[in-house]
């Protein structure tokens, strides 16, 4: 059947035997969809095919997958094979090698990422910095909300907004005497909280 895939497990037929034809005679044919071309190409290029690929790929396995490839790619592209270019057999060898060689590539790729992946570098000193600064902030701010509320608008306005014991008491409207009793009560509530010696 012409245009149906050669996987459909179509053979000659009796009186359809494909003949010891050349293979650009066969490879016209296999532009066309003739089942019995493409088994006398499969026939001919199949062991030259299998023979580059193992020597590029040096496995039998991917060898022979590289192999079903090409000889796909030639039932599907055979029509793009140009006789005043080269010969069939020329030309079924530069896809198989290129085929190949991509296939060589594919796999350097693969092992490349995986050893990336496997030698990340994690700079574990960042992380556990940024962990101990947050739980630090965590254990900061659980302690602040243990102070009175004057102590703690004191402590903060003083250390976290940069204003002195003059301006903390213009600000909150006290004298600076008050101010500073308030924070160092505070401050020693603090140091109490975060363990601080």
């Amino acid at each position: 059947m012409v245009g149906s895939d050669p996987a459909d497990g179509a053979r000659p037929g009796p009186g359809q035997r494909a003949g010891p034809q050349s293979l650009e005679v066969c490879l016209a044919a296999v532009a066309r969809g003739d089942h019995a071309a493409f088994r006398a190409v499969y026939d001919q290029a199949a062991p030259a095919v299998l023979g580059i690929a193992r020597r590029v790929l040096r496995d039998p396995a991917q060898s022979e997958e590289v192999m079903q490839e090409v000889l796909l790619e030639v039932w599907r592209t055979a029509a793009r094979f140009d006789p005043s270019v080269g010969s069939a057999t020329a030309w079924i060898m530069t896809v198989a090698h290129r085929r190949a060689v991509d296939r060589v590539r594919s796999e350097q790729r693969a092992a490349e990422r995986e050893l990336r992946a496997a030698t990340a570098s994690i700079a574990y000193d960042d992380v556990t910095e940024a962990v101990e600064s947050t739980l630090d902030q965590e254990r900061v701010r659980r302690c602040l909300d243990g102070l009175t509320d004057l102590q703690r608008e004191s402590v903060t306005l003083a250390y976290y907004g940069g204003y002195s014991y003059r301006e903390v008491a213009q600000l909150l409207g006290v004298a600076v005497g008050t101010v500073k009793t308030r924070m160092r009560d505070g401050l020693i509530r603090l140091r109490d909280c975060l363990g601080v010696e």
